[in-house]
């Protein structure tokens, strides 16, 4: 049986950069259970499952455009330090939470300090990046 979209599955996985710097893996040696085409990974992850049999082993490599996309100067802003709540002295590289007024929210990096405050980054720490996954399908969960 091969993994198709829509399948229940079971992972081993490990995310390495392009240049082999190790960045994740399947949290405490366990598989990770998850839906084809439900975005719980990378489109590119996901559709590397695809067609995939039981105890067969990958690299799946992810293009920027199907992992975080492109790296966009746009994203990055000043954040005024008067916004800052009294007594939070954030470090630069320290992700932090920022809420909208419609009361949704986005991450995004301290990269630097300004006279008036902070650069904020809202890029993914991976966007721009080629991903490369090395996968093992442990398990097509039946419906």
């Amino acid at each position: 049986m091969q993994a198709k979209k829509g399948n229940k599955v079971k992972v081993h996985y490990t995310l390495r950069s392009e240049s082999g710097e190790m960045l994740e893996s399947s949290p405490n040696n366990a598989p990770v259970a998850f839906t084809i085409g439900e975005g719980k990974f990378v489109t590119g992850f996901e559709k590397g499952i695809v067609g995939m049999k039981c105890g067969e082993t990958k690299t799946i490599i992810v293009s920027e455009k199907e992992a975080y996309g492109p790296y966009e100067e746009k994203k990055i802003f000043d954040f005024s330090r008067d916004r800052i709540p009294a007594g939070f002295d954030p470090s630069v590289g320290k992700v932090m939470k920022l809420y909208c007024p419609d009361g949704s929210s986005f991450h995004v990096t301290l990269i630097g300090v300004t006279e008036k405050g902070y650069k904020m980054d809202a890029n993914h720490p991976l966007a721009g990046k080629t991903l490369v996954f090395d996968v093992k399908l442990e398990e097509i969960i039946q419906h």
